[in-house]
């Protein structure tokens, strides 16, 4: 640890009490990983006042430029109850902050986890919040996607009617989301481009190499960075736990290589009454199923079957996100991924 961490967390004595025991903020921080050098040149010299009552200013938008990279934050605990990080990765038009802070203010996944003693490694993908952007059309060649707060209070199963008006809005009967915390939850939402699928594999596969051996935390979107960060470095993601993800790699033969990887694939609830799951969930089904038929350790909770009701796709903001969350605990003690205390 650097100096000025140590001193900095031992002044301030962090202690986080919670799931498992209480746990010393040993160390935070954060990188940026991944990205490449972009040049641009050509382009017109124009002039741009940039604040209120300043004269004009110069603006030159060519030369050099840092593009494609990812923001990861961590927190690492004392004691640490995992063998290995957890990387959490988040999904379409969202930001780290999926795992942080729950909308209704009560404490997410990033805080159950690192209290339960797992160094947690928390991300802002390519593009996304504090990654940052890249010039449109010059560097990203398609336009970004801005999502709606009524698509995503119907497609990820808060409820079946959205108003603007919370008041008639139409939640899902026995829901989990804190449907009164739903427009501070769209707060969250970010931009997001379509086109930038091998950058973002690129970067998170990066992340990958530079922790080194770890367990990989996914949802929705990510799905698929996960599943192919396994497939691109099988010897370093120990294990990979998928909530809902929206898409799987089509069964072959490379799924042999994942073979020795325990992974943890999570459905929650009302999957059926919203078309887009309908479509997506199948994927990952037949990918479990083959990776299955292949020797590979691969296990299915569809939360319902096992008693636990209610959730959407938002799981980690339910308000029995704990619950799930000592499910997948439990799941890491019996594939290993835990030490024994």
């Amino acid at each position: 640890m650097r100096p000025a961490m140590a001193i900095l967390c031992a002044t301030a004595a962090a202690v986080l009490s919670g799931a498992a025991e209480a746990q010393v903020l040993k160390e935070f921080g954060s990188f940026h990983v991944g990205g490449r050098q972009a040049s641009l040149s050509g382009y017109p010299v124009t002039e741009s006042v940039f604040t209120q009552g300043a004269p004009p200013t110069r603006v030159d938008p060519n030369g050099d430029f840092e593009v494609e990279q990812m923001y990861v934050q961590y927190l690492i605990p004392e004691p640490q109850r995992a063998r290995y990080p957890l990387l959490m990765w988040h999904g379409g038009g969202l930001t780290g902050v999926t795992w942080d802070t729950k909308p209704d203010g009560q404490p997410g996944f990033m805080q159950y986890f690192f209290r339960a003693g797992h160094p947690v490694y928390v991300s802002d993908a390519v593009e996304r919040g504090r990654a940052s952007w890249a010039r449109y059309p010059e560097i990203y060649k398609t336009p970004p996607f801005f999502r709606t707060k009524k698509e995503a209070w119907e497609q990820f199963r808060i409820g079946p009617a959205y108003a603007t008006d919370p008041a008639r809005r139409v939640a899902t009967p026995g829901g989990r989301f804190p449907v009164q915390a739903f427009d501070q939850f769209a707060k969250q939402f970010v931009p997001r481009w379509t086109s930038n699928d091998a950058i973002t594999q690129r970067a998170y596969d990066a992340l990958v190499e530079k922790v080194g051996p770890s367990v990989v935390m996914v949802h929705s979107q990510a799905g698929n960075f996960g599943f192919r960060a396994a497939l691109n470095a099988p010897g370093t993601v120990k294990g990979l736990i998928a909530l809902e993800p929206a898409g799987a790699p089509a069964p072959g033969p490379e799924l042999d290589r994942l073979t020795a990887i325990p992974m943890l694939i999570v459905w929650g609830d009302n999957i059926g009454s919203e078309p887009v799951w309908v479509r997506q969930q199948p994927f990952s089904l037949a990918f479990a199923a083959d990776l299955k038929a292949r020797g590979g350790d691969v296990e299915v909770i569809e939360l319902p079957k096992v008693g636990i009701t209610g959730n959407d796709h938002m799981i980690m903001m339910d308000t029995n996100s704990d619950q799930v969350a000592g499910l997948i605990e439990d799941w890491m003690r019996r594939k290993g991924l835990l030490r024994e205390r």
